[in-house]
């Protein structure tokens, strides 16, 4: 399969595949004799793998572990449940994180009339936030 037909059979853009070559997070496709990039079912698959490890919040280092373990059959199981460990923690506080950001937001929403007034709340409730930094 060409790049394009790679892309679209494992869901990842040929830019992100062009990318994660790159970047050294896949080795970079055979290549024909008129220099066009084939790929077979193993790279869709492995594509396809890397996909679900981004849609699941995975950082690109954190892939590139995970991607060893899964090419790596006679990994230690432990080893894979200790990153989805740290993993899941790290989420976790990403959640915390993202909740406060909420509620500090609404916060200042709650405090906006929405009339036709110049003062805002809300910029003045961002203002003062960025002088306490």
């Amino acid at each position: 399969m060409n790049i394009g037909e790679t892309a679209k059979a494992s869901g990842v853009s040929a830019k992100m595949i062009r990318h994660y070559e790159q970047t050294g997070l896949i080795k970079p496709a055979k290549r024909s004799r008129s220099n066009y990039r084939v790929y077979g079912s193993t790279d869709v698959e492995m594509l396809r793998f890397l996909k679900q490890a981004r849609r699941l919040g995975f950082s690109i280092e954190q892939i590139a572990t995970v991607l060893e373990l899964w090419q790596n059959r006679s990994r230690p199981r432990g080893e894979v449940e200790r990153l989805i460990g740290k993993h899941i923690e790290e989420l976790d506080c990403r959640i915390r994180d993202t909740t406060a950001m909420k509620e500090s937001v609404q916060n200042l929403a709650a405090h906006c009339s929405g009339d036709s007034r110049p003062e805002c709340p809300i910029l003045d409730g961002l203002s003062e936030s960025r002088q306490k930094h």
